[in-house]
């Protein structure tokens, strides 16, 4: 079964990816909301920008599987970032149907965490590198 674990990463890797691109994406337009959100809790409003290293640049180099390692612990770090500083309140909350309120964002972030471990596999744009 070890022949097909580089079809999974990359599974994992256009899961991942793709999914958070539609989050990324979103906040091209909203970004206002991130800007107020970080000035409320004491953060320098620049920092908002950081969601677009989080939500599209790293995403978009997983996905291609360049530098992945780097990329997904960008993104990993982005994700404890946005759990705790837009979520801390839902962090140990159950939604309706007895789920964490934060699951989405745990998920987001431990398939990164696995990509930082693993790499992206051979299906990657880069594989020679240890950042890969």
């Amino acid at each position: 079964m070890k022949k097909n674990s580089d079809i999974g990463y990359l599974i994992l890797r256009i899961t991942v990816a793709v999914l958070m691109l539609f989050h990324g994406v979103a906040k091209l337009s909203h970004l206002n909301g991130i800007k107020s959100m970080l000035t409320g809790v004491g953060f320098p409003e620049f920092m908002a920008y950081g969601v677009y290293i989080t939500e599209l640049i790293a995403p978009i180099l997983i996905l291609i599987g360049f530098r992945t390692r780097l990329a997904a612990l960008v993104f990993f770090l982005g994700m404890i970032a946005a759990m705790l500083l837009a979520h801390s309140e839902n962090l140990f909350a159950l939604s309706k149907t007895g789920g964490l309120q934060i699951e989405l964002i745990l998920l987001y972030a431990f398939g990164a965490l696995v990509l930082f471990f693993t790499g992206a596999g051979k299906y990657a744009l880069s594989t020679k590198n240890s950042w890969d």
